[in-house]
């Protein structure tokens, strides 16, 4: 085919993109549609873009057959290509067409249409929330329907601390600090959404807000702070409690959730993405307040336990009891009892039934992908996993990237643990046997510096590090923190941190929590978990003077039995009941408990 051919087939495709319903005449009629749109009623930018999609079509119609006009020029009045100068479209907004002849028309100019409603709608918002809302798609058909992964706990809003704010709620209260107490509306859907996947500990609520079994408990707690944790402070004060409360991690905390708590009348010190210098601020905030003398304390990690026991020996001897939630915060427990400093008796909710096997293992069986997807959209599919610890949270993080495709390693240290995994299918290694090939390591195991320098060097390329453990003592993430070493903030919570020779791994959340710092956890999971917490308080507070000794103990089975029973109706399940032979035979109670403490689930 000669140039000169193509360059005529060329020419006859040659069309400039046709104006666009921003560009047409503010004459032009416009009818709202469904969406709240509007738009014109003969819109252009839908002619023009068929006549784009067939571009071996005629660009105009004879004249005289029907054409719309719009592309139509006419011959008389156009001159030769040969001696027409193109206009420049960026310049002065003019349109050149290519005929088959190779004649070139102007499109006619077309004014451009400002709606009104909308320049009336931008002029009024302030100039950095203006460009943002332009930036927002023109197709969303609704400005309130947020969701709660864009949550609003995005801190590029304002820099400003919250600490350096004065806030008050409606009511004209402001003993507080948050990030946002606008955001309160947000937060209170966000609870009322939780409360309907928490059944329990509604009807705990409902069955013991009469006779306020808490009245005169004065709890501070340190958790997460989120909408779960919203239902659980909110129950303990209808049972009578008064709350203030601090997070246990840094990164956890939903914000538009602790502006619903300050805004209902708690006392929250909490934001996501404090210092740790805040972190601590935030929790002295909370013990030390002038009238106020805590008797109760609910601790996720022991860390509030810690600060008290330390800061404050005085009122650590007046606590009536301590509910501790994580294998850390037991873990500090038992340590201060063996050393005979634990002047107070407390609750291991961690090692409760219902708390081990079904928080840890189903909670972290479903989160593990969240929190990876999220961070990383990687695919598991083939991913070679190795995770540490096969507990029953590891256990749930296994079974998981098992059934997604992953080739899955574990390390143990424990050999019933170890002969549990293998029995289950995964293979037993060393880290150092399979560093190198691995393409995310996970750790979970309560300990610390699972994860070494020296493993971080020899890991591969894009080899993703996270951990499923409470405390960010698992990873040595100090270790990364050298000269020779760059980080680079990918996303919110996603770090690479790089080598010199440019290999880098993604670190997630810094080593902390990864599920509850990068992604969400089941509702229904943690309703098991808030109701086991309040029986337990509970049970500390009203127990008779000499029940509980200065120890550590175990919440009774027949409370595990009763959280448990509380969550069936949900499933529409019915339990079988013994009858007086078969309990006479067991030698049970026909109401339970039904398995003795030493049985192992």
């Amino acid at each position: 085919m000669s140039v000169q051919v193509v360059a005529a087939k060329m020419a006859e495709v040659e069309l400039k993109d046709v104006p666009t319903g921003k560009d047409l005449p503010a004459e032009s009629p416009v009818t709202p549609t469904s969406e709240g749109k509007n738009l014109p009623r003969n819109d252009p930018h839908e002619a023009g873009s068929a006549a784009a999609a067939s571009p071996t079509a005629e660009p105009s119609a004879k004249a005289g057959e029907g054409g719309t006009g719009l592309l139509t020029p006419n011959p008389a009045k156009m001159p030769q290509a040969s001696s027409m100068k193109r206009s420049d479209p960026q310049q002065n907004g003019g349109e050149a067409f290519v005929n088959r002849d190779g004649t070139v028309a102007e499109a006619p100019r077309m004014k451009k249409i400002q709606f009104a409603d909308q320049k009336q709608e931008f002029n009024k918002r302030p100039s950095k929330i203006g460009r943002r809302s332009l930036s927002r798609s023109i197709s969303q058909s609704s400005t309130d329907s947020y969701s709660s992964a864009a949550s609003y706990t995005d801190s590029s809003d304002d820099e400003t601390s919250p600490r350096d704010k004065q806030q008050k709620n409606s009511k004209g209260n402001g003993d507080f600090c948050i990030k946002n107490i606008k955001q309160a509306d947000f937060g209170r859907r966000e609870i009322e959404i939780a409360e309907q996947e928490m059944p329990a500990l509604m009807a705990l609520r409902k069955r013991a807000q009469g006779e306020k079994p808490l009245a005169g408990a004065k709890i501070v707690g340190c958790t997460h702070i989120t909408a779960q944790t919203a239902v659980l402070m909110e129950t303990l004060s209808a049972l009578g409690a008064q709350c203030r409360w601090a997070a246990c991690n840094i990164y956890s905390t939903q914000n538009e959730v602790a502006a619903a708590l300050a805004e209902g009348g708690f006392s929250v010190f909490a934001w996501k993405g404090e210092s740790e210098d805040d972190f601590w601020w935030c929790i002295d905030r909370c013990v030390n307040v002038e009238g106020w003398q805590p008797n109760m304390i609910l601790d996720d990690g022991g860390d509030l336990t810690h600060w008290i026991y330390k800061k404050y020996p005085s009122m650590f001897k007046k606590i009536k009891g301590i509910v501790e939630e994580s294998v850390t915060g037991v873990h500090r427990l038992y340590q201060l009892s063996k050393a005979g400093k634990l002047c107070v008796p407390a609750m291991n909710v961690n090692d409760s039934v219902t708390k081990q096997k079904f928080d840890n293992l189903y909670c972290c069986r479903e989160s593990i992908l969240d929190g990876l997807k999220r961070t990383t959209d990687v695919m598991f599919g083939g991913k070679q996993v190795v995770v540490c610890g096969y507990g029953e949270v590891g256990k749930g993080c296994c079974a998981a990237l098992k059934a997604m495709g992953s080739i899955v390693y574990v390390t143990e240290i424990d050999p019933i643990c170890a002969l549990q995994a293998c029995m289950d299918g995964f293979r037993l290694v060393k880290l150092t046997e399979v560093i190198r090939q691995v393409d995310i390591v996970i750790t979970c195991t309560g300990n610390k510096n699972v994860v070494v320098r020296e493993n971080l060097d020899r890991m591969k390329n894009g080899c993703i590090v996270c951990n499923m453990g409470h405390s960010n003592t698992e990873i040595d993430v100090s270790s990364l923190r050298t000269p020779e070493l760059t980080w680079e903030r990918v996303r919110s919570q996603v770090d690479h941190v790089i080598w010199p020779d440019g290999k880098r791994i993604v670190l997630l959340a810094e080593g902390r929590l990864l599920n509850l710092s990068c992604s969400t956890v089941p509702t229904f999971v943690l309703s098991i978990t808030a109701t086991t917490q309040a029986l337990a308080l509970i049970e500390l507070y009203n127990a008779p003077e000499g029940r509980y000794k200065q120890d550590v103990y175990l919440l009774p089975k027949k409370m595990d039995e009763y959280v448990a029973s509380l969550h069936l109706p949900t499933f529409d399940a019915h339990l079988t009941e013994l009858s007086d032979e078969q309990a006479k035979y067991l030698g049970l109670n026909k109401n339970g408990p039904f398995k003795p403490n030493y049985y192992r689930y």
